[in-house]
């Protein structure tokens, strides 16, 4: 999984990309309550918002985009500015709304002003001086995080790793200390925030009460049409869908590891993985373990990557053949550049193909000017991948630094979904330009992914592999390295944080509450004491970036959802697993008038008219991977499962029902 991100500190309402900002004329004399036309109605005023959010939405999305793609100080002082004088108007919206409560309004006007309420993510202070300090704040913090740099040795012998170098050897080496050492030295580039996030999280707790919430998680949870509570309670109900399959899963890697590295290293203390041995930096996804846990060597498998690295080769072929004989360092250098670019792109033609086969438009041509592929040689850029809509009028782009193998592959399938849904719902007023709630952002390109069959691979070139027992079985591995590894993690991140917000987790114990619930919910601890000198949730692009993420746990049940929607609206008849709705158009009519809707009704109403249901259920996350939960059930048969987290039950998780209980509790011996 890679989910959309943006290092912003501003995320729209359900989980969109980022709000605007003012434009300057209308930041620095921004319309108050006291020039609101006389005997203006909610619905007028609404309308008049609608209006000016349209027009002042280009210039911030466009000082954000500046500081992802170009990290200097000047792009960060820029980028704080322009979210300074957005949120400073957001206020004064927010304030103008509330002669409005209790008036008569159309229900439409009515939902706006609610969404209007939950438009930031970062709710910012009314003081003007705690505004700009906040805007700061985030600017920093995010700059830290893309700049991020871990060096070793001295002098000539300095070697400076960003993420993307680290995580590579993550992903390719399998030895315990090389591993440690870019797993530890990526966890460095956060120890400066701290100060930072602890005064972030002031601040906008303060702006959150101003506008009546206890705290900023409670403001997090208010935008889901339930109440906080109600969502809350919610993701529990659907966690514990999904914890026996996470435990199997969970169980059989853990054999795997002690294979490989023995006991002593392939476990820690009762029986939780090493956060190091994941192939993933957050092991959020295990996919990169694949050589590892691979059921059936011989039985064949998709190898994406491969494919990829052949068609890297031929573009290197054609270039190096289109630039003649003789070429220097400089100029092989650059065949190789322009190599790795058309791959980048032709990756992404294909992951547009998919879409535009269910009868959805081409992306504009400016998408394929503007976006960035690769990362640039000639400055300091945020690599995570992320999703954009720059005006609300059809300039989308992705920005990524994309290499043939399978992870990115996936993922620009993924931030498609997100441009998609910008197109899709284009249409509406601003204030409805936003997913039906934030999972549904997250799941639209995750659907596509899981309609990547064998069969569609092997359509487009990726694979000549069959669907036997144990090529079915080796397929539902892949998938669930990186969809049932990504659960528990997709609901930590947001404990933690609401615990932060609510004062539950002190700063004293920052670090020290963030692995009581890694090893609460995924059973990962690290090898190595981790004190509270360090910040380790900062080396997760979503917390200096302060992106909720809650949305991404609810994506990954939502996508399994919408897929079996697609699937009964395509007429397929068989296995969940092997369905793929590619070329149908009935299944795309049907996406598409999903994705139409945008924020502007309940998103029960929305997943009711796709998936016959209004309420969100990990049913078809189990039907889809029946086969496989079946296969490790017996892999391991004799095996003591589960682990034992003797911290959970000392520092209960914020907001959770669970929290007195050891995630553990569970473990048992499989017969």
């Amino acid at each position: 999984m890679k989910p959309r991100h943006l290092l912003l500190a501003l995320a729209v309402s359900a989980g969109m990309l980022t709000l605007a900002s003012c434009k300057k004329d209308a930041a620095e004399s921004p319309t108050t309550a006291a020039h609101a036309p006389e005997g203006e109605t909610a619905d007028q005023f609404v309308a008049r918002i609608n209006d000016e959010y349209r027009k002042m939405y280009p210039e911030m999305v466009a000082s954000q985009w500046l500081s992802a793609t170009y990290i200097t100080d000047d792009t960060q002082l820029l980028e704080s500015k322009y979210n300074e004088r957005y949120l400073t108007q957001l206020n004064d919206w927010i304030e103008q709304s509330r002669k409005f409560e209790g008036k008569q309004m159309s229900p439409e006007s009515a939902r706006a002003l609610r969404l209007l309420k939950l438009s930031t993510a970062m709710p910012a202070p009314k003081d003007p001086e705690k505004l700009a300090e906040l805007t700061r704040i985030a600017s920093r913090m995010g700059g830290m995080y893309g700049a991020g740099t871990y060096c070793t040795g001295e002098g000539d012998n300095q070697k400076c790793r960003q993420l993307g170098e680290l995580e590579d050897v993550l992903r390719n080496s399998r030895d315990y200390n090389t591993q440690l050492d870019a797993w530890q030295g990526w966890h460095t580039v956060s120890q400066p925030m701290r100060k930072d996030y602890q005064r972030f999280v002031e601040l906008v707790n303060e702006g959150a009460k101003e506008m009546g919430y206890a705290d900023a998680g409670e403001m997090w949870r208010s935008g889901y049409d339930m109440t906080p509570a109600e969502i809350a309670a919610e993701t529990d109900r659907l966690w514990g869908q999904v914890k026996p399959l996470y435990e199997q899963l969970h169980c059989y890697t853990r054999t795997k590891l002690d294979a490989e590295y023995g006991k002593e290293r392939g476990e820690v203390t009762g029986g939780m993985l090493p956060a190091h041995l994941m192939g993933n930096m957050w092991q959020q996804d295990w996919g990169n373990l694949w050589d590892l846990l691979q059921p059936y060597p011989n039985a064949g498998s998709p190898d994406i990557t491969g494919a990829l690295q052949k068609q890297y080769q031929a573009n290197y072929s054609r270039e190096l053949a289109k630039a003649g004989p003789g070429l220097n360092t400089e100029q092989l250098f650059k065949v190789e550049r322009a190599a790795q670019l058309d791959v980048a792109k032709q990756m992404t033609e294909r992951a547009q193909d998919f879409y535009t086969s269910l009868g959805m438009p081409k992306l504009p041509e400016s998408y394929w000017q503007k976006s960035q592929f690769i990362k640039p040689l000639d400055r300091d850029v945020v690599c995570h991948a992320s999703a954009w809509d720059m005006n609300m009028a059809g300039d989308v782009r992705t920005k990524m630094c994309i290499k043939p193998n399978e992870e990115d592959f996936t993922t620009i399938y993924h931030e498609l979904g997100h441009l998609y849904y910008d197109l899709a719902y284009n249409k509406q007023p601003p204030l409805f330009q936003n997913g039906a709630n934030d999972g549904f952002h997250e799941a639209i390109g995750d659907t596509m992914v899981l309609a990547m069959t064998p069969d569609y691979l092997k359509s487009i070139g990726m694979s000549d592999a069959g669907l036997s027992d144990e090529a079915l079985v080796n397929a539902q591995m892949r998938m669930a390295l990186a969809k049932v590894s990504f659960l528990p993690f997709g609901l930590m991140i947001d404990r933690w944080r609401w615990g932060v917000f609510d004062g539950s987790i002190t700063p004293s114990e920052y670090n020290k509450a963030w692995w009581d619930l890694k090893a609460r919910y995924q059973g990962v601890a690290p090898a190595t004491p981790r004190g509270e000198d360090f910040f380790d949730p900062g080396a997760k692009y979503h917390v200096p970036g302060n992106t909720p993420y809650t949305r991404y746990f609810l994506s990954h049940i939502l996508q399994f959802q919408f897929y079996k929607g697609l699937c009964d609206a395509a007429g397929y008849k068989g296995p969940l697993y092997n369905c793929t709705f590619y070329g149908n158009k009935a299944a795309g009519q049907k996406f598409w008038a999903m994705l139409e809707k945008g924020a502007s009704q309940p998103w029960q109403a929305t997943l009711k008219e796709v998936t016959g249901s209004d309420k969100m259920d990990a049913g078809a996350v189990l039907e889809y991977f029946a086969p496989l939960q079946n296969w490790l059930k017996q892999q391991n048969e004799g095996q003591t499962c589960g682990w034992q987290d003797t911290a959970a039950v000392e520092t209960p998780a914020a907001g959770n029902p669970e929290a007195a209980t050891p995630a553990a509790e569970s473990a048992a011996k499989q017969d």
